[in-house]
């Protein structure tokens, strides 16, 4: 399975063999970054990314056909993210994909995004379902029930910024450049998380929803007290806010493992955590310590692989092609596509 990425600032392609027990292989993997490109302007701009992807996309599948071994005509098909993303860029890797699949004769696999983060530690650890995933990342925080390929249940999610979006505006409101979640973590080694006690919003709610807005106005509320700010002011008010993070994600996790222990009894408790946040050491740490104590398996596939690439495309389309799926070539491109709606079931009869 040739798998292609362009959802957002990395164009990215990958070769993965799934073997009819279903585990699988990568063969390559081939990411480019366009951290460059939009490092001055502390974000991404969709115009810019989408341009890189058509300047850079069919050098990186060359690559990754190379790094494989394989010639385009030897795969058995061609998977593309088509949503959710920014549209720019999903168009450019979907339509890509479309125009190999037909002149190669390939069945092609238009694949959720979301759905390549959920099964991406079934490729790198071969977890059974059901499991539980928490996705961190700058444009998704939820936590999601994975019953099956194709068959998904949120249970929770932000109510306003996603994680990794709130380290990149405290990132940005402390002058730490971009991305902001390994900048602000590397400045809070020096600080002291105790010093500001930042709120935990909705952690007195049962739900399992994320709120970053109000934590994110309290950093800045305490900066601008503050200001000008002191090298220590900035390293405390960083740690301050990490550990505000890290405990909300801990807390809300013990309590997505203690409603997946009661519904499902009988089968073991698993934590799969997806998504750039997963890096951060400081939420790691902790999320160690709730499996512990909840008596769970935690996964964390390696870090390249829960940032956006293209293997967990592969992957996600070799799963669904070992079960009869396949999409048509007018397949449209999502700027959204929430993983719990009819349309992701598995479809074989979709010709």
């Amino acid at each position: 399975m040739l798998g292609i990425e362009t959802s957002c600032d990395e164009t990215a392609a990958s070769v993965v063999v799934r073997d009819e027990s279903g585990r699988g292989r990568i063969r390559s993997n081939v990411v480019r970054s366009q951290l460059d490109e939009h490092a001055a302007f502390g974000g991404v701009v969709p115009e810019l990314a989408a341009r890189a992807h058509v300047e850079w996309l069919d050098h990186i599948i060359a690559q990754a056909m190379d790094e494989a071994g394989l010639a385009l005509d030897e795969v058995d098909a061609i998977a593309a993210t088509a949503g959710p993303g920014l549209i720019g860029g999903v168009l450019v890797g979907l339509t890509t994909a479309k125009a190999l699949a037909a002149s190669l004769g390939k069945p092609l696999l238009a694949v959720n995004h979301l759905e390549g983060h959920a099964l991406t530690a079934r490729l790198t650890d071969g977890v059974a379902f059901p499991y539980l995933m928490l996705l961190v990342s700058g444009g998704h925080s939820q936590f999601v029930l994975v019953r099956g390929v194709g068959d998904y249940e949120r249970w929770g999610g932000t109510i306003d910024d996603a994680l990794g979006e709130a380290f990149d505006k405290v990132a940005k409101l402390l002058s730490l450049g971009h991305p902001g979640g390994p900048a602000v973590e590397r400045i809070a080694r020096s600080g002291d998380p105790k010093r500001f006690k930042f709120p935990r919003p909705l952690l007195r709610e049962e739900r399992l929803d994320f709120s970053f807005s109000g934590l994110k106005t309290a950093v800045r509320l305490q900066a601008e007290a503050l200001a000008p700010l002191s090298d220590q002011d900035v390293a405390d008010i960083a740690a301050s806010f990490q550990a505000a993070v890290t405990d909300i994600v801990a807390t809300r996790s013990r309590q997505a493992l203690e409603r997946f222990k009661a519904e499902f009894g009988g089968a073991p408790a698993q934590l799969v955590v997806a998504g750039g946040v997963a890096a951060n050491q400081e939420i790691s740490a902790a999320l160690r310590a709730v499996v512990a104590e909840i008596g769970a398996r935690l996964v964390v596939p390696p870090i390249a692989l829960c940032t956006d690439n293209g293997a967990m495309i592969a992957w996600a389309g070799a799963e669904r092609l070992a079960l009869g799926a396949h999409d048509k070539l007018d397949v449209a491109a999502r700027p959204r596509w929430p993983l719990d709606t009819p349309d992701m079931k598995v479809n074989s009869d979709a010709a």
